[in-house]
């Protein structure tokens, strides 16, 4: 009977915890969507931030406000340009892409209850699929000439690494939280969009700091600034800092496609996949 009564009020704690997360998510997202038309920023970023608000509630709203909402008008591109904000949209960009193909995996993999290494498999395929196929080389393909195929080529490594850092610290998440959730097993119940967005947050966390390697060797654009005149996205940032910085050659690009690797197979192994 104790151990029912405990079970009950620990229920009772987390539905009300998802309740205040979705209530505050619901504000954060209309807020988002109200002002940031009026950011001068690229449209796929603007749809990034969107995306990222749907999932990370109010951190979501605090990383558009603080990272690239313009305190005054004119003021975007220099605003911006600072390293940290430069990454912050970088990671945004991935965790937006590669979240929303992670998440109609797992899904789809509880729907299908596929086995977890098959679920793994599925998120990773559907998030990087969508995240470098539409996200970054579809979206970002001016930036490289007009060519899909050449920015396929050029965002290919950028997104594996990104997307491994993204993915390893979500699996984590999920495998921890599903089974102390209620109803986080199937799409059908509030707790599974919990369980993602708490994944979605580690996530982003996790991809930071190699957003930041790429972002500073010129491997990865930042946040952009749309000009009024042009109406064409460009690409800001500190000049002494990374823009002007001469791309690493292929042995240091190797290794931290390994290193990557490695994060999300020791991810993989600390789960039992």
């Amino acid at each position: 009977m104790r151990r029912w009564r405990l079970y009950r009020a620990v229920a009772e704690m987390s539905d009300g915890i998802m309740l205040a997360w979705f209530a505050l998510t619901g504000l954060s997202l209309a807020f988002v969507v109200i002002d940031i038309p009026k950011t001068p920023e690229a449209t796929v970023l603007k749809w990034a931030f969107v995306i990222l608000t749907a999932f990370t509630g109010v951190f979501g709203a605090f990383f558009y406000v603080l990272g690239c909402r313009e305190p005054l008008k004119g003021t975007h591109q220099q605003y911006v340009s600072a390293t940290w904000r430069q990454v912050l949209g970088s990671t945004m960009h991935c965790a937006a892409g590669d979240g929303i193909g992670i998440v109609a995996g797992a899904a789809l993999g509880a729907v299908l209850t596929l086995s977890p290494l098959a679920e793994f498999a599925l998120e990773y395929a559907l998030g990087f699929g969508f995240g470098w196929a539409f996200f970054q080389a579809y979206a970002m393909r001016d930036m490289v000439g007009g060519s899909y195929l050449r920015s396929l080529r050029e965002t290919f490594v950028p997104e594996l690494v990104s997307m491994n850092m993204l993915m390893a610290g979500m699996v984590v998440t999920m495998k921890l939280l599903m089974p102390r959730i209620e109803g986080a097993a199937g799409p059908a119940a509030p707790g599974f969009w919990f369980v993602m967005s708490m994944a979605m947050i580690v996530g982003f966390i996790m991809a930071y700091p190699v957003n930041w390697w790429l972002v500073t060797r010129n491997l990865k654009h930042g946040m952009l600034t749309v000009l009024e005149k042009s109406g064409a996205p460009m690409e800001t940032g500190d000049h002494d800092d990374h823009t002007m910085t001469q791309r690493p050659g292929p042995g240091p690009v190797f290794g931290i496609v390994v290193a990557t690797s490695a994060v999300l197979i020791a991810a993989l192994w600390s789960v039992g996949a």
